[in-house]
């Protein structure tokens, strides 16, 4: 069958010279556009922020708590994107909050947020971003201290030993020593505040901590008055180092 334009191919020479260069010259281009262009690569997004956590009730058909927990799931792995792994501290902690707030606010009764701020976003290098966190557990904790009490602990330490602010653990810890009501919370979380004033080198004022809270007849736990009863002892041997040290 014979074609309709053509009997058979014409060789290459047969192309004309100003064609085969504006070729050639087309394809170096193309080369060249391509080596200047950069890799293409996976790309973190933006971690958006929530909706209000009415509109995750109705797109879940009145199942708030399941919202919470899918919520939950989507902003556990936002960090881990296809093709890339996006460091904790370089999410926008003011938008990380704000989703922990709605989480929660679905599901009052769930720990997660709570546990997120304290050991996920808590841990990162980076202060500001920690103190951020630690202002989010306080302002939960002074909601519901009976109900978020260990996460204000939690606080208690980072402040101390990652924050390296005594004073902000010193706040924390009266907190948790003058708002829990609870038989729940246990006497370590409310006695905080006798050992960061004892780091602090506020020995006297510790003494007189721990010294009223005995006196006061309050404490009728054995433990805690085992602990209370050792812990002046330490204090007490401290003050005296202290003191020996400061006369030689």
């Amino acid at each position: 069958m014979r074609r309709p334009f053509l009997e058979k191919d014409r060789p290459i020479r047969d192309v004309p010279r100003a064609i085969i260069i504006l070729l050639l010259i087309s394809l170096m281009a193309q080369l060249s556009w391509h080596s200047r262009q950069q890799p293409i690569g996976a790309r973190a997004n933006d971690l958006p922020y929530p909706l209000s956590a009415r509109a995750y009730v109705i797109a879940s058909l009145g199942e708030p708590v399941m919202a919470a927990k899918l919520l939950n799931l989507w902003l556990q792995a936002f960090d881990n994107q296809p093709g890339i792994s996006i460091p904790l501290h370089a999410l926008d902690y003011s938008v990380v909050t704000q989703w922990l707030d709605t989480i929660l606010e679905l599901d009052p009764n769930g720990d997660y947020p709570m546990l997120a701020a304290a050991r996920v976003y808590g841990s990162v290098n980076d202060r500001a971003k920690q103190r951020a966190m630690t202002d989010f557990i306080f302002e939960k904790f002074t909601q519901d201290p009976d109900k978020h009490w260990r996460w204000l602990a939690n606080a208690v330490i980072i402040a101390k030993h990652e924050l390296k602010d005594m004073q902000l653990a010193l706040k924390y810890a009266e907190a948790l020593a003058d708002s829990t009501t609870s038989e729940n919370v246990p006497y370590w979380a409310k006695d905080m505040k006798i050992v960061v004033l004892e780091d602090m080198g506020e020995i006297e004022a510790a003494k007189v901590l721990v010294g009223g809270l005995i006196a006061s007849g309050e404490i009728t736990d054995p433990n805690e008055l085992n602990f209370l009863q050792n812990k002046i002892r330490e204090i007490e041997e401290k003050s005296t180092k202290s003191r020996q040290g400061v006369d030689k």
